[in-house]
């Protein structure tokens, strides 16, 4: 039996099959729906691709930024500091390419071996363990969260003991349990650049957004130095 709630039109042709111009009738879309906001232009072109990504208003007006979370991530891209995530579908996400050009990659720790080993013996969770191997690996960078509050939390408990020092944090992990609470401790934590948003919403797809964003301005900046 037909819903008469759904009423597909069939004969729909898209108004374009361009990448380019769907991107920009997008962001053009999310400008005029968005309105009025509090974020600088920069901070708007990490809140807009996050809203593209989740078509989620709600979850782009929450965003919360440092005044020097944009420079700081540029930088660090363009001298080749490397990016950890707490999750594959990040590191699969993002264009590592704009990353590797400038000497930095993507670095992606749960799922190996020795972290889930000691994760086990421990009675923790792999992220935590992989927060731990990765600030034993990595000096500075970048530290995109979006899947696992635990890592976050881990990551804010590591800078507290003087352990990690990130150049910028991307906080936005999604969840039910700690997701919220994590980004309420990231929102107070002192001398670290970060993104994150308030609540519960998140997760890869918009930490995947915001890293790409600063990523393209890096690529941007790189640019008009050359």
């Amino acid at each position: 039996m037909k819903n008469p709630n759904m009423n597909f039109n069939t004969k729909f042709i898209p108004l374009t099959v361009d990448p380019d111009k769907i991107y920009d009738h997008s962001f053009s879309i999310i400008k005029e729906e968005m309105g009025e906001h509090p974020f600088t232009d920069e901070q708007w072109m990490v809140v807009r691709r996050v809203i593209h990504a989740s078509a989620d208003f709600e979850l782009g007006r929450s965003m919360i930024f440092t005044p020097d979370a944009l420079e700081a991530g540029i930088q660090s891209i363009l001298s080749g500091h490397h990016v950890v995530v707490d999750v594959q579908m990040i590191e699969s996400g993002s264009g590592r390419k704009r990353f590797q050009k400038h000497g930095s990659d993507l670095h992606c720790y749960i799922a190996d071996e020795d972290v889930a080993k000691e994760a086990k013996a421990e009675g923790t969770t792999r992220a935590i363990i992989s927060m731990q191997k990765a600030t034993r690996l990595h000096k500075g960078g970048i530290y995109a969260i979006g899947n696992a509050p635990t890592a976050l939390l881990e990551l804010i408990r590591l800078i507290k003991e003087g352990i990690a020092k990130p150049d910028l944090i991307i906080g936005m992990p999604v969840g039910f349990v700690s997701a919220a609470e994590s980004k309420e401790e990231l929102a107070v934590l002192e001398g670290i650049p970060f993104i994150t948003n308030v609540g519960r919403k998140g997760g890869s797809t918009v930490t995947v957004a915001a890293l790409n964003a600063i990523s393209i301005m890096a690529d941007e900046r790189a640019k008009q130095t050359n």
